[in-house]
């Protein structure tokens, strides 16, 4: 299994039920226009994110509206210091400005991000203090602090944002656990713990209280996504999100989704990469964020567009990254295509039925007894191929033509669309046909316990 790193695969304790997915491309958002705050000048931000994407515009976590404005955000070559670090900011970049020199760049991990400010503090690096996965960022491209008793545009009565900027500077990825402290300024150690087993940083209860403009948003309510959990009633109005956003991919229970950083140069990712939208430019191969080499796993995929398309797994990522090979083109992938056939080394077969668009394609791969068998609208095709034991193994999809695109949407128990609400022997997963018995959605604690 994968390194998922700022993420819980162990099963008990704390557990965090729901996230939010962020669309940028959709402008998805949360806004609220806050009050009189308990004091603007002492708060804390906490939230779990996992990033969707890289290196693109700057991906505001939360922001006050109008230009200056306060906020904080991964950040972008163009306009900050340091590509995918952590910029926070106050009214205007000399009123206080940090650059973190350290990167975020796992889009398989979440990662604990607090904020807290205190500018009333006499000493200048107490003022501001950005925490990930529970340490403290020390080391900075850029470190400007604010005067000290600086009243910043942030925890004032204002508009506030969550996962936009006023000029689309949008987020895309997933949030999870988002709470807000008006009047303290505190530690990673409110909200999060070390695990003595494994020594990976999870999450807590957090069990103080929140001042006057405090929440707490959990993403329970898939009706009112922006419901505030914390007593105060400061719920968020939604922006563009829907039922389909919440999701159980969660710090505690981590999802495979498609990993846009292997293979994937011709095509374009949206839903917190669980779509794939290729190019016509030629083949495009991408493969999924956890590989496996033991356990039995289950996941779907619906083709909401193409004709010429491959569904299955692959071993190696340098195949993939050569130009113009698609799934089932070197030896190290296995795949059902659109034609029916089924395909690897360069070698095309006669297996099942052909599918198209809006058809869903199921897929069981027995890692343990080296099967892997492919279904058509919850209907088995059949063993595809036999003897795959003795190397990791990752889920991925492509087209099957140089000169025609596709669009995957991938199910791995948070579908991009609506399903039907069938889930594995542990509960887990939202799937559209019924998870054959013994198989398991990729999540980690599903790897924990069967992996």
């Amino acid at each position: 299994m994968p390194v998922i790193l700022g993420a819980n695969s162990i099963s008990g304790g704390y557990d965090i039920t729901n996230s939010l997915r962020f669309n940028g491309s959709s402008n998805d958002y949360l806004d609220r226009t806050l009050t009189t705050p308990t004091n603007n000048k002492i708060f804390t931000w906490s939230g779990w994110v996992k990033r969707a994407t890289i290196a693109g515009s700057p991906q505001n976590l939360f922001r006050t509206a109008g230009t200056p404005s306060t906020g904080f955000r991964f950040a972008d070559a163009g306009t900050d210091s340091n590509v995918d670090g952590i910029r926070f900011f106050f009214n205007n970049a000399s009123d206080g400005d940090l650059s973190t020199t350290q990167k975020f760049r796992d889009v398989s991990a979440w990662y604990h991000v607090v904020v807290a400010v205190d500018t009333t503090q006499a000493t200048a690096s107490n003022r501001v203090k950005i925490y990930v996965n529970g340490s403290q960022i020390t080391s900075f491209v850029t470190e400007t602090y604010p005067t000290q008793n600086y009243n910043p545009q942030m925890n004032s009565a204002i508009s506030h944002y969550i996962g936009v900027a006023f000029n689309g500077e949008n987020y895309n990825g997933y949030m999870s656990e988002v709470y807000f402290i008006d009047g303290q300024q505190l530690t990673p150690t409110s909200f999060g713990e070390t695990d003595e087993d494994t020594g990976i940083w999870k999450p807590k209860a957090y069990t103080g209280t929140y001042g006057t403009n405090g929440f707490y948003l959990q993403f329970k309510n898939s009706s009112s996504l922006g419901t505030d959990s914390s007593g105060n009633g400061n719920t968020w109005t939604v922006n563009n999100l829907t039922s389909i956003d919440q999701t159980t991919d969660t710090p505690t229970n981590n999802f495979c989704t498609l990993n846009p950083l292997d293979g994937g140069t011709n095509g374009t990712f949206t839903e917190g990469n669980l779509q794939l939208a290729t190019s016509s430019a030629g083949y495009s191969t991408t493969r999924a964020s956890f590989g496996v080499s033991a356990g039995k796993w289950y996941w779907e995929a619906k083709l909401s567009s193409g004709t010429a398309a491959d569904i299955g797994i692959n071993t190696s990522s340098t195949d993939i990254a050569n130009t113009n090979q698609f799934l089932g083109y070197p030896s190290t992938g296995y795949a059902y295509s659109t034609s029916g056939n089924k395909a690897t080394n360069n070698t095309n077969t006669s297996y099942g039925a052909s599918y198209t668009t809006n058809d869903i394609i199921g897929v069981a791969f027995d890692a343990d007894n080296g099967t892997l068998v492919f279904y058509k609208n919850g209907t088995t095709q059949g063993t595809a191929f036999t003897g795959l034991t003795g190397n990791t193994y990752h889920p991925a999809v492509s087209d099957d033509s140089g000169s025609s695109a596709c669009t995957w949407q991938m199910n791995f128990g948070n579908p991009p669309y609506s399903a039907n609400s069938y889930t594995d022997g542990s509960g887990y997963g939202n799937f559209s046909y019924s998870v054959p018995s013994g198989y398991y959605a990729l999540c980690t604690k599903n790897l924990a316990n069967f992996g």
